[in-house]
């Protein structure tokens, strides 16, 4: 069956203020820069975003942290764009720093459908504050929860009619992991084709609901 295609203008139709979005990408390549476009013009708020980093000021969700539409930042870190920091300084943004490689599990984790996993990374750092500590063959282990989200905003560089998607180089960061732990995923295209071969599918069509063609 093949997948809706959609305008722009038809994201409005699935966003909502307080929503918490996952957004796909590493330092901003691999982000839909048109969603999020898209998501500062129509100005949602109190957004809690889901991404590995806080993009630049200019660039990826960093443009929702500096037009003020981000109440929660959950990544790995913030340091390239300094409105994120200050923000986060000042109070006025929660942002919750999470290892890199415990986020990306912690999201794989959502999309599993798995009550949580065990690592001993950020033992004896603030990491390990307020979560329980499992002890497994004499060693400690930190449990760290499942993330998922309400929607999913993806970077595909082809997809096909059906949904199934590819990505390429960076652009694989965190866009397949976060297809699975949505309950809904929304794909911006730079290339479409009738058919993707399988052995090239990075997020099989079944994660995908819409798709926005990039010259849209």
């Amino acid at each position: 069956m093949m997948k809706e295609i959609i305008k722009i203008s038809d994201l409005k139709n699935h966003l909502f203020d307080g929503m918490s979005i996952m957004v796909g990408g590493f330092m901003a390549v691999g982000t839909p820069e048109l969603l999020i476009d898209e998501i500062v013009r129509l100005n949602i708020k109190d957004i809690t975003i889901i991404c590995n980093d806080a993009g630049f000021v200019d660039k990826g969700v960093g443009k929702l942290i500096v037009n003020g539409q981000v109440k929660k930042l959950i990544a790995s870190h913030i340091g390239l764009n300094p409105e994120a920091g200050r923000l986060m300084s000042e109070g006025i943004m929660e942002c919750e720093l999470v290892p890199q490689g415990t986020l990306a599990e912690q999201i794989r984790a959502g999309g599993a459908g798995l009550g949580g996993f065990l690592t001993p990374t950020g033992l004896g750092t603030i990491v390990e504050e307020g979560k329980e500590i499992i002890n497994v063959n004499s060693k400690d282990y930190i449990l760290e929860l499942p993330i998922r989200a309400d929607l999913a905003l993806l970077y595909g560089t082809t997809v096909d009619k059906y949904g199934n998607t590819n990505f390429t180089k960076t652009t694989r960061n965190f866009n397949p992991v976060m297809a699975t732990a949505t309950d809904l995923v929304i794909v911006q295209a730079r290339t479409m084709v009738d058919r993707i071969d399988p052995d090239n599918v990075d997020t099989p069509h079944i994660f995908v609901d819409y798709i926005v063609k990039e010259e849209a």
